[in-house]
């Protein structure tokens, strides 16, 4: 089961207690979460279910590929990190 953890960034935001969720990709692990804290989709995903451009998911500390369709695989012990993007100059 994948452990989940919204970053402390994205809390003042939507509460996002850490979980572990089964899963055998991002995708499902999420629509899982979601189904727990729906109010987090809507910050996380767009209406088209892919991730905000203001978001990044890390699994194992690499960034997802698949940002339409959530498909990346998640291991039995993976890790999960969604936060909130930083930019600017």
């Amino acid at each position: 089961m994948a452990r989940i953890t919204f970053t402390g960034n994205v809390q003042p935001h939507v509460p996002c207690p850490t979980e572990t969720i089964p899963g055998d990709s991002v995708a499902d692990a999420l629509g899982t979460y979601f189904e727990h804290h729906p109010l987090a989709r809507g910050y996380v995903l767009d209406d088209q279910g892919a991730v905000r451009r203001h978001m990044v998911i890390l699994v194992d500390g690499i960034p997802i590929r698949d940002r339409a369709r959530l498909s990346d695989a998640l291991a039995r012990d993976s890790e999960v990190f969604v936060f909130q993007a930083l930019s600017g100059g």
